[in-house]
């Protein structure tokens, strides 16, 4: 829910956009008998997916701004968003209160966690040299991610199927739509190998409540005065029971912004400490930890460099293209240290036109 203080929708939005005028007419309606102006809606984030998040002010007392989701019921499901921020609050996280909800329409009112992501704040730290500022950042989202994998929910599995299905967007729209590669027969067979690899190894590890998106577009730095503290956590929606590993592959390798690998390890040890101290069953030799979390990412990254694509590709958002490099260097790093993933970085260095070198394996 980022503000980026665009200008509220004109009368005029409302009559070429019949959702944006119900939504009107709904906070006109006092939503949970709060009282708003719905005159002050203005936009205040993008998103990838058919959800969209306003702000708007309160008439009186209370919070100064509040948010207002817009999820589709055809595309978004109201009722798990709201459990989930629930079952988080109860957790001790600082997600949104749900203070309002009309499910057949999509609109939930929310209370707002600010407009300063952690992509910001982090990127304004490291352009002042301040690197204190950045880690302990990181330690209260290292923290938060202790006490969400503690959450215990009834939620779907992240299974075979769901992660097999992830990196088939990998070739899908990557290789074939971005790259315009036609794999031969050795490649896809490869790749396949790879993948069936990969999943046999998440599939294997201990299992959590996973955010499935915990990264620094999604975290909030809230004021001083949130009695719950930093992070503010968003776009929780789609958490499953999933691999231990995942989130914090999301955080220490985000798309957005890239930490030194020395860096990366540090952070690691601290939540794997953190974790271990709080009873989650992490794997107790640190070694063999993060080698699942190198290939926890790799499922993830092959996913993301799919999911990237087809935003541009199918949904027009260029925006996504200038973070694949990004995420390719993680992808092709993993690649060339394990001998199981070897298929995979002979593609990339025949699609990419890189010269055979040696790998490093374990």
């Amino acid at each position: 829910m980022t503000s980026t203080h665009p200008e509220s929708p004109s009368p005029s939005s409302s009559e070429a956009d019949p959702r944006l005028a119900a939504l009107r007419a709904w906070l006109q309606s006092s939503p949970g008998g709060i009282a708003l102006h719905p005159a002050s809606l203005r936009p205040a984030s993008a998103d990838a997916s058919f959800r969209r998040y306003f702000r708007v002010d309160a008439a009186a007392g209370g919070d100064a701004s509040l948010i207002v989701m817009d999820a589709p019921p055809a595309q978004e499901d109201v009722g798990a968003f709201c459990r989930i921020a629930g079952l988080l609050r109860e957790g001790g996280l600082s997600a949104p209160r749900v203070l309002a909800r009309d499910d057949a329409q999509g609109f939930v009112l929310l209370s707002d966690l600010g407009g300063t992501t952690y992509l910001d704040a982090l990127n304004q730290a490291r352009a002042a040299g301040d690197a204190a500022r950045c880690d302990a950042l990181m330690r209260d989202a290292l923290g938060a991610l202790v006490r969400l994998q503690g959450v215990r929910a009834e939620l779907p599995a992240y299974d075979r199927q769901r992660l097999q299905a992830e990196m088939d967007l990998f070739e899908a729209w990557y290789l074939r739509l971005q790259m315009q590669a036609e794999l031969r027969d050795e490649e896809r067979q490869g790749l396949r190998r790879v993948m069936d690899a990969l999943l046999d190894n998440v599939l294997a590890q201990p299992v959590v409540l996973v955010h499935r998106d915990y990264h620094s577009r999604n975290l909030m730095v809230l004021d001083a005065q949130c009695e719950r503290g930093n992070p503010g956590v968003l776009d929780f929606q789609d958490a499953v029971l999933g691999p231990i590993t995942y989130d914090l592959v999301s955080l220490l390798r985000d798309a957005y912004i890239a930490w030194p690998e020395q860096q990366q390890i540090d952070w690691a040890i601290r939540y794997w400490d953190g974790a271990r101290a709080a009873g989650l069953p992490v794997n107790p030799d640190f070694g063999a930890f993060y080698r699942d979390f190198e290939w926890m990412g790799l499922q993830r990254q092959l996913k993301v460099l799919g999911i990237f694509s087809r935003l541009y590709h199918r949904d027009g958002k260029a925006q996504y293209l200038g973070d694949l490099p990004l995420v390719l260097s993680y992808v092709r790093a993993v690649a060339g240290r394990y001998a199981e993933f070897a298929p995979l970085l002979r593609l990339l260095d025949r699609l990419h036109g890189v010269a055979r070198r040696d790998a490093y394996t374990f």
